[in-house]
């Protein structure tokens, strides 16, 4: 009792939720009420995925890896389904799921990633993980992108419908086969041993209750659900009123549901730990297209809504350099400052080309 009187997020949230739930549509009559909504609401869910990135790194250290990163993509990709169907549903933009997904690649892989290991690099140099591990997920990510978002291209508009269904199929599959390898058949692909992490694995492990913290994330990713649904409001009328571009409502959901991954993987890049935020960062992309592709697309079929995939030209070539760059960075098992600065780089660029 006294730990759950401790969660300050959980009762902002309850709170807000009840609150912007009466004065919603009050708010969004004015400029000045949807921005002070959107304010408020952004800086509550994150807030609540601070406490979802807390809960989940205590099961991670509870299970270990490759289970407890595991633990942390789902909990994100759940958060982004969530966020993304509510969306659409509400503003009905066709790019808002391929936005999102492009988005939240390039903030895994190219933020979260590049921040890291230049935090890392320069504390420590060089940090080792396991290479098996990257070239594993590299390779996953290259079939599923170029299956799900670069294809769509080439696929008439009359064979589109039966081609969706067929990608459900084919993701569903991908993912149960990749989850058994990791968890079963080459667990230790996904594993980097040290005499750091394997004392830090047996420092208070007994005293993580996994039912507590179980609970309390599935209760915060639900709350994070029903704020979300009320931002998406506020969100979509700035962008109108401002003349954004739309692209940064995407941006802003894998804001949301990579700010859990980003403070673990921060953390443990400052620990030494590369390995944890490898499987984050690529097992995060992974995770986004084998779960969130599918998840939108039966969204899509069930309202009635059309949606596209495939990416734009500026899309394909900044995707194309993140994988260039990453299979020729992930080759040698260690990261270090300059690999992570240039996935940095690619990230302004990214950031840049939002506004053009």
């Amino acid at each position: 009792m006294k730990a759950l009187l401790r969660e300050y997020s959980l009762f902002i949230s309850i709170i807000s939720l009840i609150v912007f739930t009466i004065y919603e549509e009050l708010l969004s009559h004015s400029f000045i009420g949807n921005i002070i909504g959107f304010i408020i609401l952004f800086s509550v869910i994150i807030y609540s995925a601070i406490s979802v990135a807390h809960h989940a790194e205590l099961l991670a250290h509870k299970f270990g890896e490759p289970y407890g990163t595991l633990i942390l993509t789902m909990s994100a990709v759940t958060v982004e389904v969530m966020i993304i169907a509510i969306m659409m549903l509400h503003a009905h933009n066709p790019f808002l799921a391929r936005d999102t997904i492009y988005s939240a690649i390039m903030l895994d892989i190219n933020g979260l990633l590049g921040v890291s290991a230049i935090i890392g690099g320069i504390k420590f140099g060089e940090q080792p993980y396991n290479i098996d591990s990257s070239n594993s997920y590299l390779s996953m990510l290259l079939v599923s992108i170029g299956l799900s978002m670069i294809l769509p291209q080439f696929i008439d508009s009359e064979h589109k419908d039966i081609f969706m269904i067929f990608i459900v199929v084919i993701f569903i599959l991908l993912y149960l086969v990749f989850t058994r390898i990791q968890l079963k058949n080459h667990r230790y692909f996904f594993e980097y041993k040290s005499n750091h992490t394997a004392e830090e694995n047996e420092h208070n492990i007994d005293n993580i209750n996994p039912w507590y913290h179980s609970t309390l994330l599935f209760t915060y990713i639900v709350l994070i659900g029903f704020l979300s649904e009320i931002l998406a409001v506020f969100m979509d009328n700035n962008l109108k009123e401002l003349g954004l571009p739309l692209a940064l409502g995407a941006v802003g959901v894998a804001i949301i549901s990579a700010s859990p991954e980003l403070i673990v993987a921060i953390r443990s890049a400052l620990q030494n730990r590369m390995q944890t935020v490898i499987n984050i960062a690529l097992g995060a992309s992974l995770a986004t297209l084998l779960l969130t592709i599918p998840s939108v697309i039966i969204v899509s079929k069930l309202s009635g809504l059309h949606i596209e995939l495939a990416l734009s030209q500026i899309q394909e070539l900044l995707l194309g350099l993140t994988f260039i760059i990453s299979i020729v960075n992930f080759n040698d098992g260690e990261t270090n400052v300059l690999e992570g600065f240039l996935h940095f780089i690619l990230f302004v660029v990214f950031a840049f080309m939002l506004f053009l």
